[in-house]
């Protein structure tokens, strides 16, 4: 298990390098700056195209509502991210990444609608009937049957990546989580998510869509507002925590005494990194989502689906950031100019729930913990359905739509299999660490033919944009 960890942790450092961090956020950039700002200056118009979407756009064609289309987006984005893998960006790679997770929401919103126009742009209609669309169809359609071979590498890393991200990390998570709080045995807790999951998933995206429109919405609100009464519960260190989160953001830190290059870059590695892992920014997973939607107008549909990075990042990660911080629940040795300068890392530094359930007890005695675990199972059990439906389109594109009954199958069937891994007695930890590093190397993977396909396809969306919001004037 050694020789895997580090093989794994060292492709971890090489995709997640400074050249896919500034291809990450590079592309948002020059996307944000291309669109004149528009994702930030248009959220108001996009919350109302958000309400207004499911009349206006019921009679199109379609799978699902554009607001049905989101929730699924949203049921992959809100899930142990928000709640596991802020609390870890934060332990190891210091406060500061909190503010490179705002940095990847800010520049993402522009990424995340740019794939909701080339989603609905460049879909197909499989032979079932199905919607269907990604980046590995905007790439096959919009850049050319010579790069057929690029969406198939995403369509393969997806698949990969959706075990990882969107199944297995979820699982673990739960069963971990219900078995530290309630004392339930992994098994069980497999076996009811199997289950469950499973109602859902066999009956495809409408029914996907249905469930994630009735449950991401409630989770959502019940776990921002029980972060803004442990935040204000501690509202006098705010100011201290948001101080820290900028100092830390570029490089200072006390344990390092003054600037550190290395706190810097570790900073930013674990908040872009985390960012995308629970924004999806970039990473090219929501356009699928997206691509189902009763939504004939490509733009108008991707003004709704730069929503769910502001409302993932800047409204929940940023909950869970805060009340951690001011909480001061982090171990002084879990500070990231240690740990950057070769110092050993914690037990508690590698593991997210503990830290957030600490956080929300210290302010919430005797119900805090449940909130926490409460929140972590809802949201890893939506994120196992959206993420089902995202790798079954990756497989369709690759082995046809004769494939969707037998993934779907597989998949509902690694769940219990995924939770028995917590009866790996005292490898465990390092079992579900490697398969972070996995999870986090996949999605690396996984961006880089889509950023590639938003750059090339860039101008097409600039233009569709400026004729949308012609039209509106």
């Amino acid at each position: 298990m050694d020789a895997v960890s580090n093989i794994i942790g060292s492709a971890n450092g090489i995709v997640w390098g400074v050249p896919m961090l500034a291809l990450l956020l590079g592309t948002g950039l020059y996307l944000t700056i291309g669109l004149g700002f528009m994702p930030i200056r248009k959220l108001p118009y996009a919350f109302m195209q958000l309400v207004h979407g499911r009349r206006r756009h019921a009679g199109e064609e379609g799978d699902v509502s554009p607001f049905g289309a989101l929730m699924t987006a949203l049921s992959s984005t809100i899930g142990t991210g928000n709640i596991a893998g802020v609390a870890v960006a934060i332990a190891i790679g210091g406060p500061g990444a909190l503010f490179w997770m705002w940095m990847t929401a800010l520049v993402g919103m522009a990424t995340k609608f740019a794939e909701g126009v080339l989603a609905v742009k460049f879909r197909e209609v499989d032979a079932d009937g199905r919607h269907v669309g990604g980046p590995m169809y905007y790439i096959k359609n919009g850049m050319g049957k010579r790069w057929v071979w690029l969406g198939g590498l995403f369509a393969f890393f997806g698949i990969c990546a959706g075990m990882g991200t969107g199944n297995y990390i979820q699982v673990v998570s739960v069963a971990d989580a219900m078995q530290d709080s309630y004392g339930v045995e992994p098994w069980m807790s497999g076996l009811v998510i199997m289950v469950l999951a499973g109602a859902v998933i066999l009956g495809g995206i409408k029914r996907i869509a249905n469930v994630a429109s009735a449950l991401v919405p409630t989770m959502a609100a019940f776990y921002f507002i029980a972060g803004i009464i442990v935040i204000s519960l501690n509202i006098g260190a705010v100011p201290g925590a948001l101080a820290l989160v900028f100092k830390s953001a570029f490089g200072f830190g006390a344990a390092a005494g003054g600037f550190t290059g290395a706190l810097l870059m570790l900073a930013m590695q674990r908040g872009v990194a985390r960012g995308i892992f629970s924004n999806e920014a970039g990473q090219g997973s929501a356009p699928i989502a997206h691509a189902a939607a009763k939504n004939k107008d490509p733009v108008n549909q991707g003004v709704i689906a730069m929503l769910g990075t502001f409302i993932d990042t800047i409204v929940v990660c940023s909950i869970t950031g805060l009340a951690i911080l001011t909480a001061g629940v982090i171990p002084e040795a879990c500070d990231a100019g240690i740990i950057a300068l070769g110092g050993a890392t914690p037990e508690i530094c590698d593991t997210g729930p503990p830290i957030t359930i600490a956080a929300f007890e210290a302010s919430l005695p005797g119900i805090g913990g449940h909130i926490v675990t409460i929140s972590l199972a809802l949201f890893a059990f939506t994120t196992i359905l959206g993420w089902s439906y995202y790798g079954e389109r990756c497989a369709e594109y690759l082995f046809s739509e004769k494939i969707v009954l037998p993934f779907r199958i597989v998949w509902v069937l690694v769940i219990p299999a995924a939770a028995m891994v917590l009866y790996a007695g005292e490898d465990v930890d390092e079992v579900v660490n490697t398969i972070w590093l996995a999870t986090d190397t996949l999605t690396g993977l996984m961006a880089a033919p889509n950023l590639v396909a938003l750059l090339v396809l860039s101008p097409l969306v600039f233009r569709l944009t400026k004729e949308y919001f012609d039209k509106l004037k």
